[in-house]
């Protein structure tokens, strides 16, 4: 079996530095604040931060970029080593070096210096996109895009191209497999209208039949992404999944970053579109591109610690004294029963964890042709419930193993039974946990929904045959 492709970034490539402080008084010279300094860092920006996001999870990622003899193009190679491989244009110039002020957490002032022209690419260059799994080009005006335009435009016909633009760099090639730009570029691009969805909808069919796109994606801030088609007049709205109230800096990096990841991992579009809005709102809630884990040495995996690991998420309940409550099931037709089962397990505690049966499990429990919805859909659809806050899957035929690693405060199974009877109730009292039981639905169940749908499927025979 051949290795894997990578993932590969083309573009613009800045250092990024903050210099955080406190401000609470005005130069005595001049009605401007003072700022104490407390800390300052520095981090490869621009396509270098989407590379460095694209590798979370050990992604294999290749950088096509400009770096020259300078310490701002010194500091970014040490920041990517081990992250990313870089292939390097030559520099004419130095690069550019962004500055932000912050007090408080909050920008004051940003300050550029630097900057250069990308030299020719090389036949290195010319190898790595054509040996691409998928591009992703974050284009920052700084003209690495152009520079590799003609080997870009060969491999776009074959290889899915996701096209960051800025407003000062080029058109995308044809046949880019998606192109994301934010609300304000869409609006300088497409003269006229306003701020309404239908006025975005509109701008993106343009964009997308103007650069001979497969589609057109507008990321929206807080509204979310519009996905856009040339010649449709219907888009696809995929909402931010929450409010996340946290430093937007990078925000649209990370949504290129794992957009492009997606197509390399063969998700359609509108598949990469919803991942990729998931993973920007958790960026941004997570800090932006100042997070400093995201700079460790050890580069932290898209699933490590997220909110609905249910591993973590049980042990940041319990440190602050929460309860933590878990049911478990097949979940193969989710139904009214279900619905009631869990919205009543959740009022229980202060998080709901739903542990579900593998696909393997549940055909050995329910038989050939169960279940009737692989384990990603039912994950998704437990996911998706208000009531829910993560979900673990267990292979074995009961939850005993998964629950003595999440080790809730409460179980619950919903049914006609004692607790006492539950299987998992022993497991419950090694830690300390209860085994309860909750009303619930008659005649509410996965099987005779089943029976009903083939029922009213079978043909109807004509009387007397």
């Amino acid at each position: 079996m051949s290795a894997r492709k990578p993932l590969v970034v083309v573009g613009d490539v800045l250092l990024d530095e903050d210099i955080e402080g406190v401000s609470t008084r005005l130069a005595p010279d001049a009605p401007a604040p003072v700022v104490d300094v407390t800390g300052d860092q520095s981090r490869p920006g621009g396509a270098g931060l989407a590379a460095a996001l694209a590798s979370r999870g050990g992604r294999d990622v290749v950088l096509v970029t400009a770096l020259g003899d300078d310490p701002a193009s010194d500091a970014v190679r040490r920041s990517l080593r081990g992250r990313v491989r870089v292939v390097e244009l030559p520099l004419h110039g130095t690069l550019p070096v962004k500055t932000r002020v912050l007090a408080g957490g909050r920008p004051l002032v940003r300050i550029d210096r630097g900057g250069g022209d990308p030299g020719e690419p090389d036949q290195a260059v010319r190898d790595t996109l054509a040996d691409a799994q998928a591009i992703l080009v974050a284009d920052y005006g700084r003209h690495t895009a152009r520079a590799v335009r003609g080997p870009l435009a060969e491999v776009a016909p074959r290889v899915p191209v996701v096209w960051d633009p800025h407003l000062k760099g080029d058109a995308p090639v044809a046949g880019a497999r998606l192109v994301t730009p934010n609300a304000a570029e869409a609006r300088a691009l497409c003269r006229g209208g306003g701020e309404s969805l239908r006025d975005y909808a509109g701008r993106g069919a343009q964009l997308a039949e103007r650069w001979k796109a497969a589609a057109v994606a507008v990321t929206l801030g807080e509204r979310g992404v519009l996905l856009t088609r040339p010649g449709t007049s219907t888009p696809m709205l995929v909402p931010a999944p929450y409010r996340a109230d946290g430093d937007p800096c990078g925000a649209g990096d990370a949504f290129a970053a794992a957009t492009a990841a997606a197509l390399a991992d063969g998700a359609l579009p509108e598949e990469a579109v919803q991942r990729a809005v998931e993973e920007a709102a958790a960026f941004v809630a997570a800090g932006g591109a100042g997070n400093p884990s995201l700079w460790r040495a050890t580069a932290p995996s898209r699933t490590e610690a997220p909110v609905s690991d249910p591993f973590v998420l049980a042990e940041r309940v319990r440190a602050r004294g929460g309860t933590v409550v878990a049911t478990g099931g097949c979940f193969d037709l989710l139904h009214a029963g279900h619905v009631g089962l869990l919205e009543s397990a959740r009022r229980i505690g202060d998080c709901l964890i739903v542990c579900v049966n593998s696909d393997e499990s549940v055909e050995r429990l329910k038989g050939p042709g169960r279940p009737l919805n692989p384990l990603s859909d039912r994950v998704r659809v437990l996911a998706g419930m208000g009531s829910v806050d993560a979900v673990a899957v267990f292979d074995g035929d009961t939850p005993a193993e998964l629950l003595s690693r999440l080790r809730p405060d409460v179980w619950v199974k919903g049914g006609d039974y004692s607790a006492e009877d539950l299987p998992e109730a022993e497991v419950l009292h090694g830690w300390g946990g209860q085994a309860v039981v909750l009303p619930y639905l008659d005649g509410r169940s996965t099987t005779v929904l089943a029976r009903r749908a083939a029922e009213a499927a079978a043909p109807v025979r004509p009387p007397g045959r």
